[in-house]
C-alpha cells in the first residue's frame, strides 16, 4: 500500500462525490409531485419510473459497492468458488419474471408500499406482517453497513484519515462526512435521489470494468499468466487447515455447497426490502417485465468483475484485509487520475444502494410497525415524516456497525441477513400464487427457519472465528455441506405445509383476504385502491 495520500486520485474522487451530492439534492425537484407529503412520493418516487430509470435503480441497489469489493475479494482469497455470484444472478431473473409483475399489480391496486403490506392484506394477519417487516429491517441494517465498509476501503487505500494510530475522529472524519451527505439528500429527496445518481454510478462502473478487463491483463502479460499465477497461489497449503488455500476451479467435493449457495441466494435476492422498493417505484407492470429481461446484462458485468480477483493475485497485491485487494489493485495498476475514477465508482456504488436500503427499512417500520401497532390513524404526511426520521436512524445504526465493531461483525450479520430474508419467501411468493397456506402455519414455518438458520450459522467456525465463520454446514439427513439458508428454507416450507393441513382440518380461523384474482394482473390503467369490503379468502386462490 502506498504511503501518504494519493492527491490526484483524491481530487478526482472528491469532484465526482460533489457532483453526485448536488444531483442528490436537485433530485427533490425532479418529477416533483403535487402532493409531496406522501410515502408514495418520498419512498417510491411517485411510482412513476419508466424502463431505463427502473433498470438503473434496480442495478444500483443489487450491484453495490460491496459487490464491487467482495465478489473479486472472494475470488482473490479462495478461487473459483467465489463465482457462485454469477450463476445465482442468472437464476434469479427467470424466477422474478414469474412473480414480480404480480406483486407490482396487486401493490398498485391496493396502494401497498412494502412486502409486509401485501402479506397483511393477503392473509389478514398483522402478526405475520410484523414478522416479515422485522426480518426485512434486520437483514437490511448490516447490508447498509457494508456499503459504508466499501467507502472506507477506498478511503483507506487513498491514505485518507491517517493510520491506525491516528485519533479516531480524524481517521473516520471522511466517512462521517460521506454519511452526513448521504443522510441529508436522502431525507430531502427520497427515492428520487438514488434513482438519479444511479445513472452516474452504473456508467462509471461499466467504464472502470471495461478498462480494467483490457488494460490490466495487458500490463500483466495476458490471461495465461494471470491464471497461472492464481493457480500457483491456490496450490499452497494453509497451515491452519492443512489443505490448499483455494482452487482455480471448484472440486467435486464443493458441488453441493456451490449449488445450494447459488440457488439459495437467487431465491433470497428479491426478498430484500430494497429490491422490492425499486420494483414498486416503476410506473407499469410492463416496465417490470422488460427489466427482468434486460437486467441480466449486469450479470455479464459481474462475471468480468470477478476476474479482478485473479488479477490482484497476478499483480502481487498483498493485503491483510481481503476487502482492500481490489482498491489496492486499482491504485497499483492505473494512472492516478483513473484510480480516482475507479474509487469514485466504488464510493458512489455505495451511496446509491445505501440510500435505497435505508428508505426501504424506513418504509417497513412506518407502514408495518408504526401505523399498524402505534398510530393506526396516522395521516400520509405523518407517515412520510416518520419514514424520513427512521431512514436517518437506520443510517446511524449502520454507521455504528462500521465505527464501533470489527468489520467481520457486519459481514457475519450480512451472512445471517441472507439466511433470514429467505424465510420470508413462502409468505411473499407463495401468497402471490395461492391462498392455501394458513397464516399461522406461515408464521410457525418462518420461526423455525429463523431459529434453525441462526443457530446453525452460530455453530460454524473458521480458522479465524469461533462463531459465524461461514454460511455452509452439513445438511441434516443428506450428509453433504450446503448453504444453511436453503436448509432453513426447506424446513420452513415443510413446517408450513404440514401445519396448514393440520390447521385446516381443525378449521382454525383463516383470516381475510382483501385481494381478488384480477388484482394480480392489473396494470397502470386500473386506477385507484379498492375500497369495497374484502371477502373471506378461502377461495380466490392464486
Amino acid at each position: 500500500m502506498n504511503d501518504g495520500v494519493n492527491g490526484v486520485a483524491l481530487t478526482v474522487f472528491i469532484l465526482f462525490f460533489v457532483a453526485v451530492t448536488v444531483m442528490g439534492f436537485l433530485a427533490a425537484r425532479w418529477r416533483r409531485a403535487e402532493n409531496e407529503a406522501s410515502l408514495d412520493e418520498w419512498g417510491l418516487g411517485g411510482r412513476s419510473f419508466g424502463t431505463w430509470i427502473t433498470w438503473f435503480l434496480l442495478g444500483g441497489d443489487l450491484y453495490t459497492a460491496y459487490t464491487f469489493v467482495a465478489v473479486p475479494a472472494a475470488i482473490y482469497a479462495a478461487g473459483a468458488s467465489g463465482f457462485f455470484a454469477v450463476p445465482y444472478t442468472i437464476l434469479v431473473y427467470p424466477l422474478i419474471f414469474t412473480f414480480l409483475p404480480r406483486l407490482w399489480s396487486v401493490s398498485h391496486k391496493h396502494g401497498y408500499v412494502t412486502t409486509s403490506d401485501f402479506v397483511r392484506g393477503r392473509f389478514g394477519s398483522k402478526g405475520l406482517s410484523l414478522a416479515v417487516a422485522i426480518t426485512g429491517i434486520l437483514a437490511t441494517m448490516p447490508y447498509i453497513a457494508l456499503q459504508l465498509v466499501g467507502i472506507q476501503a477506498v478511503l483507506d487505500v487513498m491514505g485518507v484519515g491517517g493510520d491506525e494510530g491516528t485519533n479516531w475522529f480524524v481517521k473516520d472524519l471522511p466517512l462521517l462526512i460521506a454519511f452526513a451527505v448521504l443522510a441529508a439528500y436522502t431525507y430531502s429527496s427520497g427515492l428520487r435521489a438514488p434513482a438519479l445518481i444511479a445513472f452516474v454510478k452504473d456508467t462509471l462502473i461499466y467504464i472502470v470494468i471495461a478498462v480494467a478487463i483490457i488494460y490490466i491483463p495487458i500490463k500483466l502479460g495476458g490471461f495465461d499468466d494471470i491464471f497461472a499465477a492464481a493457480g500457483k497461489k491456490f496450490e499452497q497449503i494453509n497451515p491452519a487447515t492443512e489443505k490448499p488455500v483455494g482452487a482455480l476451479a471448484p472440486g467435486s467435493q464443493g458441488t453441493w455447497t456451490y449449488a445450494t449457495l447459488a440457488l439459495g441466494s437467487a431465491l433470497a435476492l428479491f426478498m430484500y426490502p430494497h429490491s422490492i422498493t425499486a420494483t414498486l417505484s416503476s410506473k407499469s407492470r410492463e416496465v417490470i417485465r422488460r427489466n427482468t429481461t434486460i437486467l441480466p446484462l449486469y450479470s455479464l458485468m459481474l462475471g468480468l468483475l470477478a476476474l479482478l480477483g485473479f488479477m490482484a493475485i497476478a499483480a502481487g497485491v498483498t493485503v491483510q484485509n481481503g476487502q482492500l485487494a481490489i482498491p489496492q489493485l486499482f491504485e497499483n495498476m492505473f494512472p492516478d487520475w483513473f484510480t480516482g475514477v475507479a474509487f469514485a465508482a466504488i464510493g458512489i456504488g455505495a451511496l446509491v444502494p445505501a440510500a435505497i436500503m435505508s428508505i426501504a427499512a424506513a418504509n417497513l417500520f412506518t407502514r408495518n410497525i408504526y401505523k399498524d401497532f402505534i398510530k393506526p390513524d396516522a395521516t400520509p404526511a405523518q407517515e412520510t415524516k416518520v419514514s424520513k426520521l427512521v431512514s436517518l436512524l437506520v443510517k446511524v445504526g449502520a454507521l455504528a456497525f462500521v465505527l464501533t465493531m470489527d468489520k467481520t461483525v457486519a459481514i457475519n450479520f450480512q451472512l445471517l441477513g441472507g439466511i433470514w430474508i429467505l424465510q420470508t419467501f413462502p409468505a411473499l411468493v407463495g401468497g402471490l400464487f395461492t391462498r392455501w397456506f394458513h397464516r399461522w402455519a406461515l408464521l410457525a414455518g418462518w420461526a423455525v427457519g429463523m431459529v434453525y438458520g441462526t443457530v446453525a450459522a452460530y455453530g460454524v467456525a473458521s480458522p479465524t472465528q469461533k462463531h459465524f465463520g461461514g454460511s455452509a454446514k452439513e445438511i441434516p439427513g443428506i450428509g453433504e455441506i450446503g448453504y444453511i439458508g436453503l436448509t432453513a428454507f426447506v424446513l420452513n416450507v415443510v413446517v408450513t405445509v404440514v401445519l396448514t393441513f393440520v390447521l385446516k382440518a381443525l378449521k382454525a380461523p383463516d383470516g381475510i383476504d382483501e385481494t381478488s384474482p384480477s388484482d394480480y394482473t392489473a396494470d397502470a390503467g386500473d386506477k385507484g385502491v379498492k375500497v369495497e369490503l374484502p371477502a373471506v379468502g378461502t377461495g380466490a386462490g392464486h
